[in-house]
């Protein structure tokens, strides 16, 4: 006869993922949320969300940790090395922009809480796509190879992060930031 074990790990489960949910919604309004306010918006108790989350930066840790790693799966599972370096880096950034635009506010509050060198530690996993795609393109001959790899990575993030920050500040539209940021990056990249 089965235990109630796996209900109560099925709650957990639905518990963690409707609290993270919450939050993240609650964190599109552009501030970390309050405990209090999380276990509002989610229905949860807050005994309940603090055994999940004893703080608001531990949830904040793993709304962004789930996030990246989502970004990381979605390029994991792009062809980028079925396509050139040029394709594939637009590939890169109309199925990476859409993720970001989402996660826009949870970046500017991640900045403010955790910092920018703790946030790009984060992000080690999705940028070795970039890098991966930046040494391909070097090695075909179509990137530059005056500067570092790793240098023309971190412009390529910033530069996405710049057109985020445009978006917020309401220069730039969601819609147009992708065909801006290939352009960019590709002037940016090639010899």
């Amino acid at each position: 006869m089965p235990t109630s074990t796996p209900k109560r790990r099925a709650d957990a489960e639905r518990n963690i993922e409707t609290i993270l949910r919450a939050t993240h919604e609650l964190m599109a309004h552009g501030t970390l949320p309050s405990m209090s306010d999380v276990a509002t918006a989610s229905g949860i108790g807050r005994v309940t969300l603090y055994s999940h989350f004893p703080s608001r930066e531990v949830l904040l840790e793993e709304v962004l940790r789930r996030g990246i790693a989502h970004t990381d799966q979605v390029l994991t599972e792009l062809a980028l090395d079925e396509q050139s370096p040029a394709e594939a880096l637009a590939l890169v950034v109309r199925t990476s922009w859409p993720i970001l635009d989402r996660h826009r506010r949870v970046r500017t509050i991640a900045l403010a809480e955790i910092g920018p060198e703790t946030l790009r530690r984060q992000h080690d996993a999705a940028f070795q796509h970039v890098g991966r795609l930046i040494e391909r393109g070097r090695a075909a001959g179509d990137f530059r190879t005056d500067q570092p790899v790793d240098w023309l990575v971190a412009t390529f993030y910033a530069i996405l992060h710049a057109a985020a920050d445009e978006v917020d500040a309401g220069r730039l539209t969601s819609a147009d930031a992708p065909a801006l940021l290939i352009s960019t990056l590709l002037s940016t990249l090639r010899p």
